[in-house]
């Protein structure tokens, strides 16, 4: 049985909090421009999840006893969907809990099971990636498991999980060092290896590596990986060429550690979440195609040094 709250509309949200709602809300659909002024960051760390303004002050925060977060999306309605181990959650701006799911060790399985991706679909159904179950479910908004798309078991957690066209999915399979494309059968019909890009193997969360991290399908049918502690973002066409990348001392005074969230702009810039890279380095990057620093986020106030759950809001003017 899989556990589902939804709260009744029995309480008007404040007027502060309908204002942020709609100001969230409408930023999903704001044009993008190269003004990054009302640029604001929903993301998780420091035990909170937290909206910070261009200028630094938090004006929203959810306090979270939680260690880590891998995913998080601001919805249309201006509600977040979130994860803490196990329990994914949908939360209003009045920080009500409106749905919610629990994903269980199915049956057979006596091991541990973990989340690190979900997503909320345009069809409303919500994709949870479930380490351990070796599967991807789709549930629908009864708290029902209403698809259930089969996974290789890797040899560690997958990481972002994202939606292709067709109803597949890219799947970071973080401890393979892999990229592998799902069709709706749990069939891989695409997969890409990283290797170590000419550099030594070493070990921790400064290290350098293959555990991959972030995946995008782009809409050129390429796709765009945050390589995790391979220590760059970049693009590979269908046959596993790169095509585009951002190495990790590509940027004039910034060092990339461990590349986790990835956003593609209207406009074609790139911005990536740089985790575990230290007080020196941004958290958050925004690149032109040809590898400008548009913007960077660094706050350590409101985020640490693990801010791997992130999205930028890009405001309506």
């Amino acid at each position: 049985m899989q556990t589902i709250a939804r709260a009744r509309n029995s309480r008007a949200l404040t007027a502060g909090s309908a204002a942020l709602l709609w100001i969230a809300a409408s930023a999903i659909a704001a044009a993008q421009t190269s003004d990054t002024s009302n640029y604001r960051v929903l993301g998780f760390d420091n035990k909170h999840i937290a909206i910070v303004n261009s200028k630094g002050v938090v004006e929203w925060e959810l306090p979270l006893e939680a260690n880590a977060m891998h995913d998080i999306q601001l919805l249309p309605n201006g509600n977040i969907l979130f994860y803490t181990q196990t329990t994914v959650k949908e939360v209003t701006p009045a920080k009500e809990i409106v749905w919610q799911y629990q994903a269980k060790p199915k049956e057979g399985f006596t091991g541990r099971v973990s989340v690190h991706a979900i997503q909320r679909l345009d069809n409303g159904l919500t994709m949870v990636a479930e380490s351990g179950n070796q599967r991807i479910v789709e549930v629908d908004k009864d708290g029902k498991i209403v698809n259930e798309i089969p996974l290789l078991q890797p040899s560690a957690d997958t990481r972002m999980v994202r939606p292709v066209p067709g109803g597949g999915y890219l799947v970071a399979h973080e401890g393979d060092g892999k990229v592998r494309e799902y069709d709706r059968q749990g069939k891989v019909v695409w997969e890409y290896a990283l290797e170590l890009n000419g550099l030594p193997e070493s070990p921790g969360l400064t290290g350098h590596g293959t555990k991959v991290f972030g995946v995008k399908r782009l809409p050129n049918g390429n796709t765009l990986i945050g390589g995790g502690n391979n220590n760059r973002v970049f693009e590979v066409d269908k046959s596993g060429k790169i095509v585009w990348s951002v190495e990790s001392k590509d940027l004039p005074g910034i060092k990339l550690a461990w590349i986790t969230s990835l956003d593609v702009l209207p406009n074609g810039n790139i911005i990536f979440g740089n985790s575990h890279a230290g007080p020196d380095n941004p958290q958050l990057i925004e690149v032109t195609r040809d590898k400008k620093v548009v913007w960077t986020f660094k706050n350590l106030d409101a985020f640490g040094n693990q801010l791997v759950a992130a999205h930028v809001i890009r405001d309506r003017k």
